[in-house]
Parts: C-alpha cells; sequence; structure tokens
C-alpha cells in the first residue's frame, strides 16, 4: 500500500514564502556583487586615477605625506578615481582602505581621503586608530569647509591640498582653528542616505528573523522529542542536520556557525607596491565622513 503524504494548505502557503524570501535575498546580494566596483592599484601615497591634481600639487602632497608619515608613523593616503561604478562612496573607500592596508598593523592609523569625479562625490575614511583624534566632526568639517566650496569652483588640487593640511593639523594634536570653524558655520546634520536605510532594514529582518526561528519555537512550541518542536504548523529541529526537509515544513538548526567576523592586524595584501610604497597592514570599521559637491 503506497503512502501519500498530505502538504497542507498552510505548509504550502509558508514553503511558498520562504521561496519568494531566498530569491528576494539571492536578488540582493547579486545587487551587491554588481554594484561593486573595481579598486585601483596601490602605486604612491597619492594615486590620482581621475587627472585632477596637477603635477605640482601631486609632488607636494606626496613629499608632505611622506614627512608626515615619518615622524609619527601615522599614514594619510589621497586617491582619486574617475567613477564608483554605481557603488555608493561608503563602502567603496572602505573596501579600498581594508585592500590597501593603510596604516600600520595593530595600530590602524590611517587615513584616505577618496574623491569620485564623475559621481561628484568625497570622503575621508579613518583607521579604527585614528577615530578619536581625527573625529567626524572633523572629517566633516574638512570636507564642507575646505573640499566643498574649492571643488565648485574648479580648484580640485586646492580642495584636497587645504584638506590634507588640515588633517596633518588635527593629526598633530591641534584642532582648535577646524573646531573653531566648526563654531562660526555650524554643519547641517545630514539625512539618512535611502540605501543604506534599506539595506540596514533588510539586514535586520533576517537576523531578527533568524534570532527567532532559533529561540521561540522551544519557548512557544509543542516539544515532540528531545531538541525537536511543533510550531505555527511547522518542525523545528535542534542540534542535528537533516538531508531534508518533511512535507510538513521542517526549519533545522545546526551546530555550525555559517557566519564569522573579526579583525585582522595583516589579513589583506595590498591592491600593489608600486614605487616601494604599500599600507602597513592597518584597517577601517567606517569611521569618517562623506560629502559632494
Amino acid at each position: 500500500m503506497t503512502r501519500c503524504a498530505i502538504r497542507s494548505p498552510a505548509s504550502g502557503r509558508f514553503a511558498a514564502t520562504i521561496g519568494a524570501a531566498l530569491a528576494a535575498m539571492a536578488v540582493l546580494l547579486v545587487g551587491f556583487t554588481a554594484l561593486a566596483a573595481e579598486l585601483p592599484v596601490l602605486t604612491g601615497r597619492v594615486v590620482d586615477n581621475a587627472g585632477i591634481i596637477d603635477a605640482a600639487t601631486e609632488a607636494a602632497l606626496t613629499r608632505k605625506l611622506a614627512d608626515f608619515e615619518a615622524k609619527g608613523s601615522d599614514q594619510i593616503v589621497v586617491a582619486t578615481v574617475p567613477s564608483l561604478d554605481g557603488e555608493e562612496i561608503e563602502p567603496y573607500a572602505n573596501r579600498l582602505f581594508r585592500a590597501w592596508n593603510l596604516g600600520q598593523a595593530g595600530e590602524d592609523n590611517g587615513v584616505l581621503l577618496l574623491v569620485a569625479k564623475d559621481d561628484r562625490k568625497m570622503r575621508i575614511e579613518v583607521g579604527y586608530g585614528l577615530e578619536g583624534t581625527l573625529t567626524d566632526l572633523h572629517t566633516k568639517l574638512i570636507i564642507e569647509n575646505d573640499m566643498v566650496p574649492a571643488f565648485r569652483a574648479g580648484d580640485f588640487s586646492g580642495g584636497i591640498a587645504k584638506a590634507v593640511d588640515d588633517m596633518v593639523m588635527v593629526l598633530e594634536g591641534n584642532p582648535e582653528e577646524l573646531e573653531a570653524r566648526g563654531t562660526r558655520n555650524p554643519a547641517e546634520s545630514n539625512a539618512v542616505d535611502p540605501i543604506v536605510a534599506l539595506f540596514i532594514i533588510v539586514w535586520a529582518t533576517l537576523f531578527l528573523g533568524g534570532l527567532a526561528m532559533a529561540f521561540l519555537p522551544p519557548i512557544f512550541g509543542t516539544k515532540l522529542s528531545p531538541g525537536v518542536y511543533k510550531w505555527l504548523g511547522m518542525t523545528f529541529r535542534y542540534g542535528q542536520r537533516s538531508g531534508s526537509a518533511s512535507s510538513g515544513g521542517v526549519w533545522t538548526t545546526g551546530t555550525g556557525s555559517g557566519w564569522s567576523s573579526g579583525r585582522s592586524g595583516g589579513g589583506w595584501s595590498s591592491g600593489g607596491g608600486g614605487g616601494g610604497f604599500s599600507g602597513g597592514g592597518g584597517s577601517s570599521g567606517g569611521g569618517g565622513s562623506s560629502g559632494s559637491w
């Protein structure tokens, strides 16, 4: 006698919902991957791939940044790119910072000044170790007072040079002048970027949903056997792995960890070391500010 498994309408709807959610996640992941622009190669303290810095200013900046690094090991690098190819400047700058390993391993004392010419955006990305010195307020003031007015006037070289001067001034322990400008010209608060907000919402939904599936069934469900609970028409198995799901809908959690995170002092290789220059193994966690002109 052949047994036929009867699938309830509720379980069918749940399966359809899960399928739609997984499809949406796949689309989002493909979209994020597609938006990841190619990173330039690290060839020196000034990487002007957009061609917006004149030769004299580039040479002066290179000397200034080399002298500054020799004094105390803090490392500032200037990079310009023609376009971000659709990627937001915050994740791009963070990826570039980490790929180039700016700052020293264990100190994370690097700073990246990034300009995307065609996107009309700029960002100052600050390493973990300097976030308490070159604060978000400082980087915002530098962008708004030094870079934006100069860029709008077409003076890219002058705006970048002034921004570097002010970063060096703050990192050398003299932020008073910059902070005084902020008092005279209070900066307007930035609205939350819609794309960033959407990413946070999607991430929070997925994270909290997984958390709920991990903890709620044992609390509110019916225990069928050790590690097996029935809740909302579904069967949840904990501490074991299942090769396939039953027709009634099975949510199986294993003991393995699918995600890992952490900081590595020198786990990233630089994109290149042309000219004998490379990052020292530092990292960044997203500190800094962005702007546009």
